[in-house]
């Protein structure tokens, strides 16, 4: 077997992954925004789409340490996780596995002067409204879809759930 550069291309086949992803959420001068990076080009899983930082999660790892340490070795920033709000499952072809993923609220803990971008994971990052979201569907929400049971987008559904729950701020930690 080759060498494989990144974790979503590593053989799993037939295996269930645990994935944990960040919404992380800024105040800027009263306007909420979301923290979205673009992945690399050169990844074949989902390559040039715009997605909540996180990943797998290392057998045996605790699911928010794994968290913090996906956001750390992407960006070089420490999180604050909040409380889970959505999670989801679906299948990918290139590694062969089926996976589950929950989304955590988060904030950086560190300056945000500090993001620096790992680029063999990510080529860009910007930060998006509830209305950047909607009107830049097509770069978040994948061309190929994923194979899942959902209508749309299960991240791009999850997105746009905690954007609503952000809103109404009623009994969650945001992080």
């Amino acid at each position: 077997m080759g060498i494989v550069s990144h974790d979503s291309e590593t053989p799993a086949h037939g295996q269930q992954v645990i994935t944990a992803c960040a919404f992380i959420h800024h105040n800027f001068d009263g306007v909420e925004k979301l923290f979205l990076a673009k992945r690399a080009a050169t990844k074949k899983f989902l390559p040039g789409v715009f997605e909540l930082p996180g990943g797998h999660v290392d057998f045996g790892e605790e699911i928010t340490r794994g968290l913090k340490r996906e956001v750390i070795e992407e960006f070089g920033m420490k999180i604050k996780i909040g409380d889970p709000f959505y999670a989801y499952t679906y299948t990918n072809e290139i590694k062969g596995s089926h996976s589950v993923e929950v989304i955590y609220f988060a904030r950086f803990s560190d300056p945000l002067e500090k993001i620096t971008i790992n680029p063999e994971d990510h080529s860009e990052y910007s930060w998006f409204t509830f209305n950047d979201v909607q009107r830049r569907i097509n770069e978040i929400r994948p061309d190929i879809q994923v194979p899942h049971e959902y209508d749309d987008d299960p991240e791009y559904l999850g997105i746009l759930r905690g954007f609503e729950l952000l809103n109404n701020k009623k009994g969650l930690n945001f992080g």
